[in-house]
């Protein structure tokens, strides 16, 4: 199972994007609130219904976490910061988009990778903050922001299914 983390002030593109696109490659996706209401309010005014609340998941089935942008505030949730250290200590996938990045960097999952955010937060991704568009490296992939976010949901799913199923999907939504 795939994981996409809600907190109010996610970007709604950077999250129904991945959502809509790795569902259309056959990815089992939960989208999953950490405010502990179900109702969760996009930066931009667009209240999202999540899957799942955080306190009920127990993640022992995830194969990747994805964070969207305007999420910096997950970085406020001692528990889920505790998931991504875990996650990433089992060499597990992770991957973040726009501010979201921060939060990896913050908490040192980064260190000896290569990475990108949006504009303003690079001091916080230290020496991997490489700029670029989409990177993928190790075992975590970002984004530079919310004009990415079909590119970015491409490269989970060819990280994910893999390059052709990534191509058919491409090719279906006419991109």
């Amino acid at each position: 199972m795939n994981y996409l983390f809600l907190v109010n002030g996610f970007e709604e593109i950077e999250a129904i994007t991945p959502i809509d696109l790795l569902r259309r490659a056959g990815i089992e996706l939960t989208t999953v609130s950490v405010t502990g209401n179900e109702l969760v309010q996009g930066a931009h005014g667009i209240t999202v219904k999540a899957d799942q609340l955080f306190e009920k998941c127990d993640f022992t089935d995830a194969q990747m976490l994805i964070l969207p942008g305007g999420g910096t505030m997950l970085g406020d949730y001692p528990q889920f910061c505790d998931l991504l250290l875990k996650h990433n200590a089992a060499n597990k996938q992770i991957a973040a988009i726009c501010a979201a990045p921060a939060i990896l960097g913050k908490l040192g999952i980064l260190q000896g990778k290569q990475a990108t955010c949006y504009p303003g937060f690079e001091s916080v991704l230290g020496e991997s903050y490489v700029g670029g568009l989409v990177v993928d490296s190790k075992n975590v992939i970002t984004a530079k922001g919310p004009g990415l976010s079909a590119d970015f949901a491409f490269s989970l799913i060819e990280k994910l299914k893999g390059s052709e199923v990534a191509d058919q999907v491409y090719d279906a939504a006419q991109y």
